[in-house]
């Protein structure tokens, strides 16, 4: 740990984070105590390979240690349809009359949303203040589109700490998605 760097990814190369991302997945299983098998079908394919490719706008951050990824942040900027709620193929419960989506029915929702969709660092990197440094440089990236006004966060259910860090760092909670796997907060930025 004495040789500690942040990256942007800027070639479109997001194979060092393929480990880091599976890892993710293994870590929010553990900590999941509900429907923890949903995870199996969750890995850096998936998630964040599918999410990257799709993004209107996207942003990578890849902490090294000594040259050796650590952990990431990945952020996307997307353009969202009124009434818009698509279910993925890895949600829990796919019947749309008794699992609420991603998106909160109190809001009308603008035609683009900012997410930061991941944020990972191994063990012995998490006291360091390199998430804290991961999250503000994310949101710096995700607040410098002046047509984004909204911002969300998922959060899998058994992660407490990731939500209360996100909840103490000026996000609010939204509402539950399929039926509490994932627990939604959101950020309305002043425009």
């Amino acid at each position: 740990m004495t040789n500690i760097t942040i990256e942007v990814v800027t070639d479109g190369n997001i194979e060092p984070c393929r480990e880091l991302c599976d890892e993710l997945m293994a870590f929010q299983q553990s900590r999941a105590v509900m429907a923890p098998e949903v995870f199996d079908r969750m890995n850096f394919n998936t998630r964040m390979r599918r999410s990257y490719d799709s993004a209107l706008h996207k942003h990578v951050l890849i902490v090294r240690d000594g040259g050796v990824p650590v952990g990431y942040a990945f952020s996307t900027i997307d353009d969202v349809e009124q009434g818009e709620d698509k279910l993925p193929a890895w949600a829990p419960n796919q019947d749309p009359a008794v699992s609420k989506g991603f998106y909160p029915d109190w809001v009308m929702l603008p035609k683009r949303i900012g997410f930061l969709s991941n944020l990972y660092l191994r063990d012995g990197y998490r006291s360091m203040g390199l998430g804290s440094k991961l999250f503000a440089m994310s949101m710096e990236w995700l607040e410098s589109f002046p047509e984004v006004e909204l911002l969300f966060i998922y959060v899998s259910n058994g992660n407490e700490d990731a939500l209360d860090f996100y909840l103490k760092h000026g996000f609010t909670y939204s509402h539950e998605v399929f039926g509490g796997f994932i627990k939604a907060v959101y950020k309305k930025l002043d425009r």
